[in-house]
């Protein structure tokens, strides 16, 4: 068996692939999953995986996670790709004090049907690591499966422009993605195992430049949701280096081994809009695709896991 961690990053609807990713790994008893640390959509899809492993093990969590996307996707829960074109465009105009001043999410019902938070803080099955950031400091929040509410979750997925700020113990905060999208240290200082598989959903690279009012507000985002996972790995490729040239001994410092499974291909190809769009048939577009993905995944790199990263730190971060 080999146990690892995930990172699973934010991205909306297109979290649909990181279940595809989860459901893959899930049917591999070959892999043990230790800690997951997890923002926006990355943080439903935690908090449901790590609930439905709880109470039922692998085919539990499987189980659990289907149902909650299989829910997301019926036609009266939030908007097919015309209506998420308009409010995309509505909110660059209008707040969400403005736009939704009752502060409607249409999630925080199938969160709450999806997870049961006091059995999660009491018996979580996983180390549980979701992000968010405090509006106010500007600082990163890390709240741990001791702490774990539907308010947690719901702010770790709080796009400011859609959403009122989320209210916690007398704080407020927005999506984790501006600090950690997601944040590697609390599987570094709060894991045994080394290995780190971070499950990507927003493209690194695009090799066309944007143009349209549209294309540059979507890139900007995906540069500022990649900017606080580029920076930690700079730390890690540093901490890596002073111990393979023999500068800090690996009993003074842990060597991570990283890994990733990504689509950029795919997700090159979808607009900011789609991030909105819960249409059945392209969530599980989007889920076949992760499954593959994972699958591919399996087969070349399950032996190198637990001895090498299998990602090139420098040339894919740096």
């Amino acid at each position: 068996m080999k146990h690892i961690n995930l990172a699973l990053q934010g991205g909306g609807a297109h979290g649909a692939f990181t279940w595809g990713v989860l459901d893959r790994l899930l049917e591999d008893s070959r892999i043990v999953v230790e800690g997951v640390s997890a923002t926006s959509s990355g943080a439903m899809n935690a908090a449901v995986l790590a609930d439905g492993i709880t109470v039922g093990g692998r085919d539990g969590a499987r189980e659990a996670l289907a149902n909650f996307w299989h829910h997301v996707a019926q036609p009266t829960t939030l908007w097919g790709p015309l209506q998420a074109a308009w409010f995309e465009a509505a909110s660059l105009f209008f707040s969400p004090y403005q736009l939704n001043p009752l502060d409607y999410n249409p999630l925080r019902q199938f969160i709450e049907a999806a997870v049961d938070f006091e059995r999660l803080r009491q018996r979580s099955a996983l180390k549980l690591f979701l992000c968010a950031t405090n509006v106010r400091s500007g600082k990163v929040k890390v709240f741990t499966d001791k702490e774990i509410t539907a308010d947690c979750v719901l702010a770790s997925a709080c796009l400011p422009h859609l959403f009122k700020a989320v209210e916690i113990n007398g704080e407020y905060y927005w999506d984790g993605g501006y600090m950690g999208n997601p944040p590697l240290f609390p599987l570094i200082y709060s894991c045994e195992s080394r290995d780190i598989l971070i499950v990507h959903i927003n493209p690194m690279e695009r090799p066309d430049i944007p143009t349209t009012t549209r294309e540059i507000t979507n890139r900007v985002n995906e540069i500022s949701f990649n900017s606080s996972l580029m920076r930690e790995m700079r730390a890690v490729a540093f901490v890596t280096n002073l111990i393979d040239t023999g500068k800090l001994g690996q009993e003074d410092a842990k060597r991570m081994l990283v890994h990733s499974i990504c689509a950029d291909d795919t997700m090159q190809e979808l607009n900011g809009a789609s991030k909105l769009n819960v249409d059945k048939a392209f969530l599980l577009r989007l889920h076949s695709l992760g499954r593959k993905a994972a699958n591919a995944w399996l087969d070349r790199n399950f032996d190198d896991l637990g001895i090498r990263s299998t990602v090139d730190i420098r040339a894919t971060y740096l």
